[in-house]
């Protein structure tokens, strides 16, 4: 099978471009593919293809920009290029920009393709009818929000015209059944980027350190595990660090540096920037805990995922898609209310104050993560594009057989 995954990819700044680089990681090894043609953002680095494992060839061809007017027309003509066998979207609704209408352009391409009988399959990270718009940044106007949740409803028609949609929790696959009257959607896993060796759970002589990890700034806010960190030290002898890795949400330019100015006061606070592919192991394993300072979520966490692979003890709010995930997939941590300091600190402190305890969530942690690895997901695509494709062969035999008749 040749298959074309149309998404962004590393050093692309642009969302879920991490999880591309493990999903290519992953199908490289498939015996079943034959070449990956990945159909990406341009960036002015090279893309991250440097593989340490043997696998298939890997074609790439940037030929879409973020809030380009014509990513249709390059996607497509890459396409009859390369002519792949099925393609893969990895989407989300703001996949091809933050404006409207390129990002609305860019949803119709799943729709193009099913058209052109290229078994095609969208893997839609979130939904808009799971999303708080206010906190996830997009806007606190009512009358707006309601021109968006009815712009959202017409590009989802768009994407579910794909001959299956993937989503990673049952809710959505409900939710997107029963308000759109539709089958073509599958409920897959959202996976686990690596499957390490389960690691030995000891931590580096130093202070403890308390880790966020992503993109900051809307929904995702830093200020509230700052302070109850500062909290925890003020009332304890722990020896602990404030780790913030990552980079500014594209929607909120500058967050962190006005962030890093305002707590300049706090000791042992640490911004790492955007994190290289090959720091993130280290990363993960020299934390204590992983907290996740969420005000909303937009869908199923990565960045959970990767805590778990490392075996990490995580805290995390109390809502939405992270509370179904631990009941869905038997990751635990503690919880916290959303934006409440003193309940952020008592989580954080149950877990940084009793050793034993940061050990048993982190087991449990990896244990839940080693379920679903990414060589078990790109298993389950590669079965869904040959029913798809077995199902096109068939309809097209009897459509000759038809009209031979």
């Amino acid at each position: 099978m040749k298959l074309a995954i149309v998404t962004a990819y590393p050093p692309s700044k642009v969302t879920l471009n991490e999880y591309a680089y493990h999903l290519v990681k992953s199908f490289r090894q498939k015996e079943k593919i034959e070449e990956i043609v990945l159909l990406t953002d341009k960036t002015k680095g090279d893309k991250d293809i440097s593989f340490t494992s043997k696998g298939c060839k890997i074609t790439i061809k940037e030929c879409w920009g973020f809030n380009s007017y014509t990513n249709v027309i390059s996607v497509l003509k890459t396409i009859n290029l390369t002519k792949p066998d099925a393609v893969l979207f990895n989407l989300q609704f703001m996949k091809f920009g933050d404006k409207k209408i390129p990002a609305a352009l860019g949803l119709t391409l799943p729709m193009l393709c099913k058209l052109k009988r290229i078994p095609t399959i969208v893997l839609l990270h979130n939904i808009l009818e799971q999303v708080d718009l206010k906190s996830a940044g997009f806007t606190s106007n009512k009358v707006l929000q309601k021109v968006y949740n009815l712009i959202g409803t017409v590009l989802t028609k768009l994407v579910l015209k794909a001959d299956l949609v993937a989503v990673t929790m049952d809710k959505y696959v409900k939710t997107l059944k029963d308000k759109y009257k539709v089958n073509n959607v599958k409920m897959i896993p959202h996976g686990t980027f690596e499957v390490h060796k389960e690691p030995a759970y000891k931590l580096k002589q130093g202070p403890l350190k308390v880790m966020a990890f992503g993109k900051f700034g809307t929904y995702k806010k830093v200020e509230s595990m700052i302070e109850a960190v500062d909290k925890i030290r003020k009332k304890s002898n722990l020896d602990l660090e404030i780790v913030i890795a990552g980079t500014d949400n594209p929607n909120v330019p500058g967050y962190l540096s006005n962030v890093k100015e305002q707590y300049k006061h706090i000791p042992k606070l640490t911004f790492t920037g955007y994190v290289e592919e090959n720091k993130v192991e280290e990363l993960f394993n020299e934390s204590a805990v992983v907290v996740f300072p969420y005000t909303s979520t937009t869908g199923s966490s990565g960045v959970l995922h990767q805590a778990g692979s490392y075996g990490k003890a995580v805290v995390m709010p109390n809502l939405g898609d992270l509370a179904t995930l631990i009941k869905e997939e038997g990751y635990r941590g503690e919880f916290f209310e959303p934006e409440n300091v003193d309940s952020l600190a008592n989580a954080i402190e149950k877990i940084v104050s009793n050793n034993s305890y940061r050990l048993e969530l982190g087991k449990a942690n990896y244990k839940a993560a080693t379920a679903f690895p990414m060589s078990r997901i790109t298993d389950i695509y590669i079965d869904e594009f040959e029913k798809i494709a077995s199902r096109k062969l068939i309809y097209s035999t009897d459509a000759s057989t038809t009209s031979i008749i």
